[in-house]
C-alpha cells in the first residue's frame, strides 16, 4: 500500500497533467507534505503555484481547476487556500481502511525501497588498548540505528567497526608492555591496565626524550614484522575486543566486520605510488600531498582555506616526510576495499562533525581518481555536561562508556525499586537494564544529530516527557489494557480469522489513527535524512496521542462494537511503539 502522501501525489499529478494538457515533464511528480496546521487539513501541496508561472496561468485559478478535478477523491476532502495551496483532509473512512490494512501487515504499512542498495556503515571505531568513552555514544548508537533502519527498508547492510589498531601509540604500548605492565591487572581489567600503562609511558616520554626514541624503535620493529612485537600487538587487540564486546552485547549492537587500520597496511604504499604516477599527488617539503585540482569554486573546495581574504592551499597529506602514512591514506585504501570487495553502492561514515573537512578531501580525491559512489559523512555534534562544556568526570577525565552504562542501570534500578518494590529481584534487574540502556539511547537519538546536547541523568530517566522510560511505560499501559480483555471477537481479529470493523467517530480516535498512519511516512524519511530524531519524535507524539485518546475515549467500559474498534487502535499503538523502538535499538517490556 502506498503512503497517503504518495497516493494523493499520484492523483494530484494526474489532475495537473490533465489540466495543463500534457505540458508537464514526463517525470514530474507533485510534492505533497504534511500540513503544519490541522485546521487546514492533513496534507497540502503548492504544486499549482510552482507550475503556474511556466504555464502562464494565475496560480489560484490553476489550483481551483485542479481542486475541481479532484472532487471525486474518496480518501480526502480537497480545498483551496491562500494564493493557491491545495489542502487535503483525510476522511475517517480512509483512516479506518488504513487501520485495517495495518493490522494485517507485519510492516505496519512501511513500504520496502524500490531499488535496494548495498550500504556499508562505518561506526563506533574505538582505539585498541583504550576504553570506549562517552564520546563514542553518538557514533555507536546512531550508526546502529541507521543499520537497523536500512535493513528494515530492504537494503543490504554491512556494518564495519574500523578500529584503531595501528599507529604511533603502539610504540608506547609495546615499550610499556615489556617494562611496566602489571600482568595481574591485565587479566582482571585488560583495557584499563593497558590505558594506565600507556598514560604512564606517555608521561615519561615528555620527561625523557630518549624514551620516546625507544618507543619509536619498538614501533619500527612492529611494522617490520618482529615476531615478539607482533605477538604483543595481537594480544592487545584480543583483550581489547573482549572488553569492547561486553559493551556491545549490553547495547545489543553487532558488527559484520572488525576491519581495523592494520588490515589495510599493505595497500598504503601502492596507493601512494599510484596517486603519484597519475599526477593526483605530488611531493611538497618531503611529504606526499594531494592539492586542489581547481574543479570547485574556492568556497566549495576542501583543499583551500580563506585566510585574510586570500585562498590558501590546505593539502591532504598521504605520506609524511619520514615515510609514515596518515588517516587519509588508510581511509582511501578502506574505500577502495569496500567498493572492490563488498561491491558497495553507498558508504556511510558516522563520525563527528570536526572531521568534515577530512571526509570532504577523501571523497574529492576519489572523484579525482574517477571512483564514483554515494559516499556520506553522517556528522554529529558533541555531548556536553550541565555546564555546557564537554562531558567529563569531576577530575576532568573523559567519562568511560562502561561507567555511563553502569550508572544508568543503577539509577534505573532505584526507580524500579521505588515504583515496584514487590517485583521479583530477577525481573527488577531485567527492567533496570532495559530502562537504563534505553534511556541512554533515546536521549541520544531524540536529538538532532548535528546539534550538541546536554547529558542530564534526571531528564533522561524521567517517566514523563520525551524519554525512553515514558515510551516504555506507555507500551506497558497499552498491553495492560489488552490483558484485561476477554473477547473472542477481538481475539479472532488479532489472529486474522475475522476482518476487523473499525468506526472512527470521536476526534481523539481520528487523531490517533492519523498518527498511526504516519508511521509509514516517518520511517523512510528518517533513513533518507539519516536523522533518527524524526522517528524518536514521532514515537513520543504517538504516545501522547494515545494517552489523549485513552482519557477521552473509554475502551473497556464502551459497548461491544465500539470497544473492539478502540481495542484495535490500542493494539496498533502497541505494535507501532514496539517496532519503532526496536528500530532505535530500544527494548520494550510487558511490565515495569
Amino acid at each position: 500500500m502506498m503512503t497517503l502522501p504518495e497516493q494523493i501525489a499520484e492523483k494530484l499529478t494526474d489532475a495537473l497533467r490533465a489540466e495543463l494538457s500534457g505540458a508537464l515533464p514526463e517525470n514530474f511528480q507533485a510534492l505533497v507534505v504534511a500540513s503544519q496546521d490541522l485546521r487546514y487539513g492533513d496534507y497540502q501541496s503548492n504544486a499549482a503555484m510552482v507550475l503556474a508561472k511556466s504555464a502562464r496561468k494565475n496560480p489560484r485559478e490553476l489550483a481551483q481547476a485542479v481542486v475541481t478535478r479532484l472532487e471525486g477523491m474518496t480518501e480526502a476532502e480537497v480545498s483551496l487556500a491562500g494564493p493557491g495551496f491545495i489542502n487535503f483532509r483525510i476522511t475517517a473512512t480512509e483512516y479506518e481502511a488504513r487501520m485495517v490494512a495495518m493490522l494485517g501487515d507485519e510492516r505496519l504499512g512501511v513500504p520496502l525501497v524500490k531499488h535496494p542498495q548495498k550500504i556499508v556503515i562505518d561506526f563506533s571505531a574505538p582505539n585498541v588498548a583504550k576504553p570506549m568513552h562517552v564520546g563514542h555514544i553518538r557514533s555507536t548508537i546512531i550508526g546502529d540505528t541507521l543499520a537497523r533502519l536500512a535493513r528494515f527498508m530492504g537494503h543490504i547492510v554491512i556494518t564495519d567497526n574500523h578500529i584503531g589498531d595501528w599507529g604511533t601509540q603502539f610504540g608506547m604500548i609495546l615499550w610499556g608492555w615489556k617494562n611496566l605492565l602489571n600482568q595481574r591487572e591485565l587479566e582482571h581489567d585488560p583495557i584499563e591496565a593497558l590505558l594506565v600503562t600507556y598514560k604512564e609511558v606517555n608521561k615519561r616520554c615528555k620527561e625523557q626524550p630518549e624514551l620516546l626514541e625507544a618507543c619509536k624503535s619498538e614501533l619500527v620493529r612492529l611494522q617490520s614484522g618482529d615476531v615478539e612485537n607482533l605477538r604483543i600487538w595481537e594480544r592487545c587487540i584480543e583483550v581489547t575486543k573482549r572488553g569492547l564486546q561486553k559493551i556491545y552485547d549490553q547495547l545489543d549492537i553487532h558488527f559484520d566486520y572488525w576491519l581495523g587500520e592494520s588490515f589495510y597496511n599493505d595497500a598504503l604504499e601502492p596507493l601512494v605510488e599510484d596517486l603519484l604516477a597519475r599526477g593526483i599527488a605530488r611531493e611538497s617539503d618531503g611529504a606526499i600531498c594531494v592539492f586542489s585540482d581547481g574543479t570547485h569554486k574556492p568556497k566549495d573546495d576542501p583543499f583551500l582555506v580563506n585566510k585574510e581574504g586570500e585562498w590558501q592551499p590546505v593539502p591532504a597529506i598521504i605520506r609524511k616526510a619520514d615515510g609514515a602514512f596518515l588517516y587519509a591514506t588508510t581511509d582511501l585504501a578502506t574505500l577502495d576495499y569496500r567498493i572492490r570487495e563488498f561491491q558497495a553502492d553507498s558508504i556511510w561514515y558516522v563520525v563527528g562533525a570536526p572531521q568534515e573537512k577530512h571526509f570532504k578531501q577523501i571523497f574529492d580525491i576519489e572523484r579525482m581518481r574517477g571512483v564514483t559512489g554515494d559516499f556520506r559523512h553522517v556528522a554529529f555534534g558533541s555531548i556536553l555536561g550541565k555546564d555546557r562544556r564537554p562531558f567529563k568526570t569531576r577530575d576532568g577525565e573523559t567519562v568511560s562508556l562502561q561507567d555511563v552504562i553502569d550508572e544508568a542501570v543503577e539509577r534505573a534500578a532505584r526507580v524500579v525499586e521505588d515504583k515496584s518494590p514487590d517485583m521479583p529481584a530477577e525481573e527488577k534487574a531485567t527492567v533496570a537494564e532495559a530502562v537504563g540502556i534505553g534511556a541512554i539511547k533515546f536521549a541520544e537519538l531524540s536529538q538532532n544529530r548535528l546539534s550538541d546536547y546536554i547529558f542530564d541523568w534526571d531528564k533522561m530517566l524521567s517517566l514523563s516527557g520525551d524519554t525512553a522510560p515514558y515510551l516504555q511505560n506507555s507500551y506497558v499501559r497499552v498491553r495492560a489494557i489488552e490483558r484485561k480483555v476477554d473477547d473472542p471477537d477481538f481475539t479472532a481479529m488479532l489472529s486474522g480469522d475475522v476482518r476487523p470493523k473499525i468506526d472512527l467517530v470521536e476526534e481523539r480516535e481520528i487523531n490517533l489513527a492519523r498518527t498511526l498512519a504516519r508511521f509509514a511516512e516517518v520511517v523512510p524519511a528518517t533513513l533518507d535524512d539519516c536523522r533518527p530524531n524524526l522517528l524518536a519524535s514521532y514515537l513520543y507524539e504517538l504516545a501522547r496521542a494515545f494517552h489523549s485518546f485513552y482519557e477521552a475515549c473509554p475502551v473497556l467500559r464502551s459497548t461491544s462494537s465500539i470497544r473492539i474498534s478502540r481495542l484495535v487502535l490500542c493494539e496498533l499503538t502497541a505494535r507501532v511503539l514496539h517496532l519503532g523502538m526496536s528500530l532505535l535499538g530500544i527494548r520494550l517490556l510487558e511490565r515495569m
